[in-house]
């Protein structure tokens, strides 16, 4: 099934119209069966994990489908696509709040540097905060995936940072020793990320420029809510920010040029999201997709070290 190509994005982009989609059910396909054969499925977080990236990748499938069937690239209206969203995050939040131990209040947030001990919001800002970690990391997998390749690598790095901060918390020794909460049984969540990271890797070899197969937005939403789930439950939210800098970098670009655009009806970028923006200034696709790699792996790495010394 090919892709539909946006009619408002790059005219370079016309050429990869047709090119086979929707491979991000094979990602889901491989995440799924490495948890089912690894996983302790009776640990309550595993499941968690799985029901945001299933519901996500069922969003995404289904606005593939409307983009395929219907041969445009709009697939399914912001509303629905938005309340769908809002009750997986529910979901996903309410069981988080009630999984974890009462010693460790689902409704703080840890900030490296500023308050490390946490930051008492309430269940229904805690909710609301969910929405948008959750939603928003989506979101931002979705709008990185734009060029060959662009996401995919990003998805693997922040996700291995993820893994060694899920171990970290599990253990008691590591957690006391780098002085950050210790989450038990979230060590399942290092198989959880490793199955995602192994999947992305064998994805990457056909998606690399020139791409063979896209993931499309079944693989993009599912991927993004699930890193996001992941961050929530082990409380690191604000690190799984540094960690995928390239999500929020493409994410801020969006926002920004829609709200400047809306007040002086000019652009604050040539093209967003900002990778485009790089295309219309001349650079290559491979150039861009190169150095976004750079970046999100350095920033994983500056993650890691933020939270040894942040807390």
């Amino acid at each position: 099934m090919g892709q539909p190509i946006r009619e408002d994005g790059p005219q370079s982009h016309t050429k990869k119209s047709g090119t086979p989609t929707m491979g991000g059910l094979l990602i889901i396909a491989s995440i799924l069966f490495s948890s089912i054969i690894w996983a302790n499925l009776a640990n309550m977080y595993i499941l968690v994990a799985i029901f945001v990236t299933l519901s996500m990748g069922c969003l995404g499938f289904v606005d593939d489908y409307k983009k395929i069937k219907y041969k445009n690239s709009k697939g399914i209206s912001a509303k629905m696509k938005l309340l769908w969203q809002v009750i997986t995050t529910i979901v996903a939040a309410v069981s988080i709040i009630l999984l974890t131990p009462e010693s460790l209040n689902n409704t703080l947030v840890f900030v490296p540097f500023v308050c490390p001990n946490g930051i008492a919001i309430g269940t229904l800002l805690y909710l609301i905060f969910a929405f948008f970690v959750i939603t928003g990391s989506s979101n931002a997998v979705n709008l990185t995936d734009g060029l060959d390749g662009l996401a995919t690598a990003p998805i693997i790095s922040t996700t291995a940072c993820l893994a060694v901060i899920s171990y970290i918390t599990s253990n008691v020794l590591f957690s006391d020793y780098l002085n950050v909460q210790y989450i038990q049984g979230s060590e399942e969540l290092f198989i959880y990320c490793g199955s995602i990271i192994g999947a992305s890797i064998a994805f990457l070899w056909y998606n690399a420029n020139p791409a063979r197969v896209f993931m499309g937005d079944v693989g993009s939403l599912a991927l993004g809510g699930a890193l996001g789930s992941v961050a929530l439950i082990v409380k690191q939210e604000f690190i799984f920010g540094i960690a995928g800098s390239v999500f929020v970098l493409e994410a801020a670009s969006v926002i920004i040029q829609v709200l400047y655009y809306k007040r002086t009806k000019k652009r604050f970028f040539r093209m967003a999201p900002i990778h485009h923006h790089f295309e219309q200034m001349g650079y290559s696709e491979n150039l861009i997709v190169v150095r976004f790699w750079i970046v999100s792996f350095i920033s994983c790495a500056v993650a890691i070290m933020v939270l040894r010394v942040g807390y």
